[in-house]
């Protein structure tokens, strides 16, 4: 038996767990993404203006982090702010240290924002077929 089409078993997207290394417990849910995803994020980020009667394309990485975000974090569990005070500087004040940080592509793109190794992790991550 053989397979004659690629097409057919292609999946548009594919979901994996996966912990962050040195934070025991914090795992986080990550989408693989198509390179026509990825291309219409792309797209989606790029705008076509008119400068001095010529058209040119301004990239905005604001727009382009916040849709990567959405389409690549999918969820977490186990961020605890102890976890959080080793991504980025924060304070604590009187709050538990094991106090656990909720999900949501606010917090999501807060981390990609403001912590380099978070950042690095989720691009390595989801750029690596074999974890998905």
């Amino acid at each position: 038996m053989s397979i004659t089409s690629i097409k057919t078993l292609i999946v548009p997207n594919k979901t994996v767990e996966t912990e962050f290394p040195g934070l025991m417990g914090f795992k986080i849910k990550l989408c693989f993404l198509s390179r026509e995803t990825l291309t219409s994020i792309r797209k989606k980020s790029t705008k076509t203006v008119f400068k001095n009667r010529q058209t040119t394309e301004d990239f905005d990485e604001d727009v382009f982090l916040q849709l990567y975000v959405q389409n690549t974090i999918k969820g977490w569990t186990g961020l605890t702010l102890t976890h959080l005070s080793t991504l980025l500087p924060i304070e604590l004040g009187d709050q538990d240290p094991q106090t656990l940080v909720d999900f949501s592509d606010e917090n999501a793109l807060s981390l990609m924002k403001n912590s380099s190794n978070f950042d690095s992790f989720i691009t390595e991550q989801v750029t690596d077929l074999g974890n998905f």
